[in-house]
């Protein structure tokens, strides 16, 4: 009797390819990150304020991929150590807009650059062709994927 496989095959899996590939992304941008004090998400959430100042703890638990507490805990650290600031109260509703420090800025603009030298790493080798189109792949498995979440 054969046994039949079940589940899937890790091999052929693009899906466990690009969570590798994720894993690989954020161990080599934790690994420049770490000398400077920061983890993925604390740099995370110093480029999304840099990009799009005021933003609430839900806003940045969501564009860092973290749940709010966990961004709460981070954003008092932040606060506590000079790198943002946020009102005491706030000035509509219930969020407390964040914005970065000059210390934030300082810190973000040498996080960048360590962490743009591991996008470069990770691109070496791909023509500027093959680039184009692994963003556009990735856009659209995104979408497709958020698509689908959307009307279900």
């Amino acid at each position: 009797m054969s046994q039949e496989r079940v589940g899937v095959d890790l091999e052929t899996s693009l899906g466990y390819l690009l969570k590798e590939a994720s894993s690989a992304l954020r161990s080599a941008m934790e690994e420049v990150l770490r000398p400077l004090g920061m983890s993925v998400t604390h740099y995370s959430c110093l480029e999304l304020l840099a990009q799009r100042p005021g933003l609430s703890n839900s806003e940045l638990a969501r564009g860092a991929f973290v749940t709010r507490q966990t961004m709460n805990v981070l954003l008092q650290t932040l606060e506590r150590d000079g790198y943002v600031t946020r009102p005491a109260e706030a000035p509509v509703g219930k969020a407390l807009p964040t914005r970065l420090t000059p210390r934030g800025r300082r810190s973000l603009e040498k996080a960048s650059a360590a962490v743009r030298s591991v996008e470069a790493r990770m691109l070496t080798g791909l023509t500027e062709t093959e680039q184009s189109e692994a963003f556009r792949v990735l856009r659209r498995m995104i979408h497709s994927l958020r698509d689908d979440n959307e009307r279900a």
